[in-house]
């Protein structure tokens, strides 16, 4: 477990000035840092890339910043909401190898007649990636939206793989869970 090493995709938010302060933004936040000092405390090397404009999320904005990374065989990839739109399409046009595949509270429904998330969410699932992934793991909750169940039903279709349901976990957001801790993950991460 010594070489493995993990890039975490944070969600999308909807509000442009909400987004822009590092005060008040919450995209990148949530259980992200606690995840991030989880996995350090456990040698586990952890990136967070912050995302260009995730208020409008763009595929090849997200590609550029996603590719200053180096994703490998002992890479353990987990994605947020939007995130996980992102590294699934990531994972299908580059063919990667990695270890582990985490979607949480994955979504990959695009918002009424928004044109631009449209295009970042609307593609074709490569369901060959799943032979060049170790393990998928997928988050959901009791109380999530029917889009993102929706969602979770569409990935693992495609993808198969561990659904993990928390009760009470609403949209994997502070607001939702309460708390920044999310140890289900670290254990899926670690074991």
């Amino acid at each position: 477990m010594t070489n493995l090493k993990c890039i975490i995709i944070h969600g999308c938010p909807s509000n442009i000035e909400k987004a822009m302060d590092p005060e008040k933004r919450t995209h990148d936040k949530h259980w992200i840092p606690w995840t991030k000092k989880q996995l350090s405390q456990n040698n586990i090397p952890t990136e967070t890339p912050l995302m260009p404009e995730p208020w409008s999320p763009n595929y090849e904005k997200f590609k550029e910043e996603f590719e200053k990374y180096t994703v490998d065989e002992n890479t353990i990839l987990i994605g947020h909401s939007c995130g996980c739109a992102f590294l699934v399409r990531w994972l299908g046009e580059t063919k990667k190898k990695i270890f582990k595949l985490i979607l949480v509270a994955p979504w990959k429904i695009p918002d009424g007649n928004d044109e631009g998330r449209k295009k970042f969410y609307t593609y074709d699932i490569d369901k060959s990636i799943k032979d060049s992934i170790n393990k998928v793991v997928m988050f959901t909750s009791d109380n999530e939206e029917p889009e993102g169940k929706e969602s979770l039903k569409i990935f693992h279709e495609a993808l198969g793989g561990e659904i993990v349901d928390l009760k009470n976990h609403g949209h994997y957001v502070i607001g939702d869970m309460g708390t920044e801790k999310f140890p289900e993950l670290i254990e899926q991460i670690i074991k």
